[in-house]
Order: structure tokens, then C-alpha cells, then sequence
């Protein structure tokens, strides 16, 4: 059978319209294929982030190792350094007098009776002449007495000549004694020379913290300031004005963490001794006293310090600065570092949190290093991450 021309043409179009149709298809599903094996695999989010050791973010972070401190039962209070009164001896002058001589200086050691100035002063020096003179007719009046008493008993003396010599012997003793006891109330039994200088003398054992007085200068009895303040410098108070809603966390005898600027890093461990029994209406504060040896002498009379009382000063916990401390959620982390330019971000449970630091009750341990500045940027670039 003959077929024409316009059958061929239509035979042909259908065969080259079915391979295309077939060559569309086969690509169609490659192209698919293709677009399934290169989809990548899921992310998997990481805490840890690493930078090269000349990264510039690490210019911004700074870490420190986490150190232990006892948990305190309220956030810190405000408190003063003083004078332990019960080692310290503010020292005035009994007599008045202009100071000749001065033997020592602030921050000195002197032992109980050593010298410390000497102070000219009519009125010591009529003390010691009247001494003297008692104790020299003490001495004439009992000769006579003696005297009369022999003549008394060879009938030679009335019985009433020698009752007056034994009063007037008992007088004189008893003028001596006066003058003695005068000159043990001012404290001294030693006359620089001849012209009868005063010599004040240290009372205790110490280190003289303060001087207020000079070559020159008159002094007297009840002036309002001491001479010379000596105390033994390891044993000071601390006190605090505790507010009244804290009273049922502190009790005679419980450990208190001193802390003071000069040393942020280190704690004074303290204990308290006296609370008054009544509220200042005025602050609405008791006046908590408490005692600090500090065997190193750090501490200074009238530092400003922060106490915080605790429960036991044998349980420490590590405590970070708040700057390290950042928040998702409800949560609280920080980051530590695991190695040079290797942070790992960590969730941690928190204690007691002050304006300045937080106590870690979980997720941390003592002597790791963590990030104290540049948290929020290290949390930002692993975020980025993600």
C-alpha cells in the first residue's frame, strides 16, 4: 500500500513528539534525584564554640577560675572596721604640763611601761615634793614617838605627851600614804631628772596606731582627744546595722564573711558577739558587733566592709560574678572555657545572688575558668551558628 506524503509526515512527527516526551521525563526525575542527595544532612546544635588563637572576638573575653566561698543566708550588708576595745588603750595625760620629749611614733611597737613622752609639769612636780616631804616627817615623827616611848617607860614622860607623839607619828603615816597614792594615780614612779619631768608611759602591749601630739604642745586631764591610741592590730570589730526582718538569721556565735575592696578576692572569716537588745527607732537596726582575727593584719580600723552571715564556714560553694551570668528563657548560663579559645555555653542552677555576685548550687565546679566578660558575645556567635 502506497502511502502519501501527508501520513509519512504525521508517522514521523508522533515518533520525534514521543522521545521528547520520554527525554523530558527521564530529566525531570534526575533533576529530582539530584536535588534529594544534595539537601544537607540536619544540623546538629553544639554548646561548644572554637576560635583560631588570633580570632578579634577574643580580644573582648575575659576569664578568671572559679573560686569556693561559703553560701551566705542574706544577700551582704554594709559594716565598719574598728578598734577591738578590748585590746586597745586610748592613752590621755592624768596632769597638765607642756611636752618636752617624745620617744615614739605611729605604727610602732611598745611593750606595757615604756616610755612615751615626757611632759614638764608644776603640778607633778609639787606632787613629788609633797612625797617627800611626808615621807621625810613620817620619818621625824616616829624617831620622836620611839623617844618618847623610852622616856615613857623610865617614867620619865607623861602618859598624854606620849599619846600625842603616837598620834602625830600615825598622822605623818597616814600624810605619806596620801602622797604615795597620789603619785601611783598618775601613774608613774620615775623622775626623768632633776627638775621633776613626768613620764607617761604605755599601758599595754601594741602598736601605735595613732599619734595626735607634739613636742610643745599643752596637754591636761579630760581633753577630747587620746594622745596616743596602742592596740593589738590583729583583733578588731566589725560592726553592722542589721535590718530587723534579718534578726532570726543571726545568732551569738555565727560565722560571718568579711569582705573589704582593698582585697575582693579573699574573705575574712568572723564571728558574732554581741546584738543589742533594742531596735534603733530611728534606722530600725539592731548594732551587731562581731570579733575578726586577722593574723595577716589586711584589715584596717575604719575600712568600709560587706558581711554576710553563714550557715558553716566548712561548706563552700563556687561563686561567680554576676557579668559572667546570661539568661535564655528561664534558664541561667554562663560559659567555661575547656581549653584556649574553646568555650562550651552551660546551664547552671543558681543560690543566693547579690548585687554583685551569684552562688552556684549546680552545674559548676570549683577551679574551672569561666567567662567573666564577653559572655553575650560568645553566646551571640554560637547562636549565629545554629
Amino acid at each position: 500500500m502506497k502511502l502519501d506524503k501527508k501520513h509519512v509526515t504525521a508517522a514521523v512527527f508522533l515518533v520525534v513528539a514521543s522521545g521528547c516526551g520520554y527525554w523530558f521525563w527521564q530529566k525531570l526525575h534526575a533533576t529530582k534525584a539530584e536535588v534529594v542527595l544534595e539537601k544537607p544532612a540536619d544540623h546538629k546544635v553544639s554548646d561548644t564554640i572554637h576560635f583560631a588563637a588570633d580570632a578579634p572576638q577574643l580580644e573582648f573575653v575575659r576569664t578568671k577560675q572559679v573560686a569556693a566561698f561559703p553560701e551566705p543566708l542574706i544577700d551582704g550588708l554594709n559594716a565598719r572596721i574598728t578598734y577591738d576595745d578590748n585590746y586597745t588603750a586610748r592613752v590621755f595625760s592624768p596632769i597638765a604640763g607642756r611636752v618636752t620629749k617624745i620617744t615614739v611614733e605611729a605604727g610602732q611597737n611598745v611593750k606595757a611601761g615604756d616610755p612615751l613622752l615626757w611632759i614638764d609639769s608644776p603640778d607633778f612636780a609639787s606632787g613629788a615634793s609633797d612625797s617627800l616631804k611626808a615621807d621625810a616627817d613620817l620619818l621625824r615623827k616616829k624617831v620622836a614617838y620611839e623617844r618618847a616611848k623610852g622616856l615613857f617607860d623610865v617614867k620619865g614622860l607623861a602618859l598624854k605627851d606620849l599619846e600625842s607623839a603616837e598620834a602625830d607619828w600615825h598622822q605623818a603615816e597616814a600624810e605619806a600614804q596620801r602622797a604615795k597614792a597620789r603619785m601611783r594615780n598618775l601613774s608613774s614612779n620615775e623622775v626623768a631628772s632633776a627638775d621633776g619631768k613626768y613620764i607617761l608611759k604605755a599601758p599595754i602591749e601594741g602598736v601605735i596606731s595613732e599619734r595626735q601630739v607634739n613636742i610643745g604642745s599643752e596637754v591636761q586631764p579630760g581633753a577630747a582627744n587620746s594622745l596616743f591610741v596602742i592596740t593589738n592590730p590583729k583583733h578588731l570589730w566589725v560592726l553592722v546595722d542589721l535590718p530587723e526582718q534579718y534578726i532570726e538569721k543571726v545568732k551569738i556565735g555565727q560565722p560571718i564573711s568579711v569582705e573589704v575592696d582593698a582585697y575582693p578576692s579573699e574573705i575574712f572569716l568572723a564571728k558574732v558577739s554581741v546584738i543589742s537588745e533594742t531596735l534603733d527607732p530611728a534606722l530600725r537596726r539592731f548594732q551587731v558587733r562581731c570579733d575578726v582575727y586577722d593574723s595577716e593584719h589586711q584589715l584596717r580600723p575604719e575600712m568600709f566592709a560587706r558581711i554576710r552571715p553563714i550557715v558553716n564556714d566548712k561548706i563552700k560553694v563556687p561563686r561567680v560574678p554576676n557579668t559572667a551570668l546570661f539568661t535564655q528563657g528561664l534558664y541561667s548560663f554562663l560559659f567555661v572555657e575547656q581549653s584556649p579559645g574553646v568555650f562550651q555555653r552551660r546551664r547552671v542552677t543558681l543560690g543566693l545572688q547579690d548585687a554583685d555576685f551569684s552562688y552556684i548550687k549546680e552545674g559548676l565546679s570549683t577551679g574551672e575558668r569561666i567567662v567573666t566578660s564577653g559572655a553575650i558575645l560568645l553566646n551571640s556567635e554560637l547562636s549565629g551558628t545554629e
